[in-house]
This record gives C-alpha cells, structure tokens and sequence, in this order.
C-alpha cells in the first residue's frame, strides 16, 4: 500500500563554512549580531521533507503518494519523482511563484544555519487529502502553516493514521494548536531539540505525551546517539549506528522517517522501524545532500 507524504518540495542551496559558528558569534553581542560567513563550496540539491522522505521510501522498495506544492521552476523537480514511479497527482503546480528555497550552511560541527523562503509551499493548503481507500498510513511533516493544520484534519477525518513530524515548522503553532496535532496522530517524531520545545509549549512532559489518548508512540532522535521510543509513559533507548564517514547531515532526519513509514505500513514493532530509521540515517549521512545515498534493501533486511 502506498504512504502519502505531506509536505514540502523544495531546493536546497548548501553551503560549509570550515569553522565553528561559536567562534564566530559573539554571546554578549547577540542584541548587534552581524555576522558573514566565509562558504567555499556551494551546490544545489533537490530537497524538501516530502521529497526527501519520497526518495530514501522508494530506495526502501515503499511507495509514496506526494501531497506538496511546485513553482514555476518545479518542471524538473516533478519529472524526478515520476521517474521513482512516485504519484504525482496530488503536487500542485503554482505557475505564479518559486519553489521553496532553502539556503544552508553547516559547519564542522554540524551544526545549520538555515535562510527558507516558502514561495509556492504557502499554497499547499489548497490540495486537501485524496479520498482513497489504498492510503493506510501518512505522514504530516513541515510544509506551510494552513496545509499542516488542514492535512492533519483531513488525516482524522478520513481515518488514515499518521505521523505528526512538526520538524523546523513547530515554531510556527502555540500549545493549544500542538495538543491538537497530537490528539489527531497515530505517532510524533521529533529530534530533541524539537521534543524540548513541544514540551514547553504543550506543559507535557514526554511521558505524558506518550500517554495520550490514541498515540500509539513517540520517537525522539538523538543524533548518534540513536533514539528514545516513548509507548504509553515507557522509554526505550535504541542505540545509533556509527557511520562510515561524516559528509552532511541535511535530510538525516527525512531519510529516518522514510523507514519510520516503511516499518509502520508493515505492521512492525516501533522499535524495529527505529533501528532501520537508525541505520539509514548513517548512510545518508555520509553522502552528500538529502537524495543521493543509495540503500541496499538485502544488506539493510528489507529485501
């Protein structure tokens, strides 16, 4: 069965700065902050969390239904996921704006810094949730702000259980409007960052979020440290896997949903689907951009 993926389709503009951003920040300074970044290499990537997640599920051997908006410049965005066999039928294509654009620079700690510019994500809204019987699972991940809380919505109402993965987009929604995303999910990924602030916003704690009503688990990544699976008030480490080498985070997190997705239509364990989001997180890791690693479905036990 296929998974609808909502979220963004963007372009990703990624640069690396050979130095620490703490050592180029002043922490008393702040109030004043003007600051440059030397960034010798540059590149452009097809990204986007609905992208993202669509590319590392097809490696996966799932399938994806894309729920996302394309500007004017998204022609070959769009001919790239037909080419995965990915449905299309639900990307609008906005002719009157861009793409989104996100503009990244890593350091060498790996730590981001990211300018995004919505364009054409603003409008996702405007294509609601096919009325399909062969959607069993979904995923909610950041794209625009009204498409979120609609999707989710739509999600609810036609009975199709989901992931809720706010990501960079949870700043965007107060406590009242998180207590409802989650009241409306099936699971909640987040990364600790993000569980931190959820919980600050909500006055939950991860326990407690775990014990809501019809939540079937909560999952917060720790980078390579791996992952805590919260199920009904009880946690579980899942350990990382070391990867090879260390090239660039960006789509980490996407790659690992992607298998969160895979698992989960599949009836596995949360844990199970976790350790397979841990080891592909690796891999991408060590590629360059979000959609260039290549998986192997035998060596990762999927085939």
């Amino acid at each position: 069965m296929p998974a609808l993926i909502c979220g963004s389709l963007a372009f990703d503009t990624i640069t690396t700065f050979p130095g620490r951003f703490a050592q180029q920040i002043l922490p008393e300074q702040v109030h004043i902050l003007n600051v440059s970044f030397l960034v010798p290499t540059l590149r452009r990537e097809f990204g986007g969390c609905a992208g993202n997640i669509a590319y590392s599920l097809h490696q996966l051997g799932g399938q994806a239904v894309v729920l996302a908006a394309l500007g004017n410049d998204g022609g070959d965005y769009l001919t790239r996921l037909q080419a995965w066999g990915a449905d299309t039928s639900c990307v609008r294509r906005d002719g009157g704006t861009y793409t989104a654009q996100a503009i990244i620079i890593t350091d060498t700690d790996n730590n981001q810094i990211t300018a995004f510019h919505p364009g054409a994500m603003q409008n996702a809204h405007l294509t609601a949730v096919p009325p399909r019987a062969d959607l069993k699972i979904a995923i909610v991940a950041p794209d625009g702000r009204d498409a979120m809380l609609l999707h989710a919505e739509q999600l609810h109402a036609a009975g199709i259980p989901f992931i809720f993965d706010p990501g960079q987009g949870l700043p965007m929604f107060d406590g009242e409007e998180l207590k409802r995303f989650v009241g409306r999910a099936t699971w909640v990924a987040l990364n600790d960052y993000e569980a931190r602030m959820l919980c600050e916003r909500t006055g939950w704690s991860l326990q407690a979020l775990s014990q809501q009503p019809h939540l079937r688990g909560v999952v917060v990544t720790l980078g390579a440290d791996g992952c805590e699976v919260w199920e009904q008030g009880q946690r579980t480490a899942v350990a990382g896997v070391k990867a090879e080498a260390v090239v660039d985070p960006t789509g980490c997190g996407d790659a690992f949903r992607a298998a969160l997705l895979y698992g989960l239509e599949r009836g596995w364990p949360l844990q199970r689907c976790v350790a397979l989001g841990n080891r592909i997180g690796a891999i991408k890791i060590a590629s360059a951009g979000p959609q260039n690693h290549t998986l192997d479905r035998a060596a990762l036990g999927v085939d």
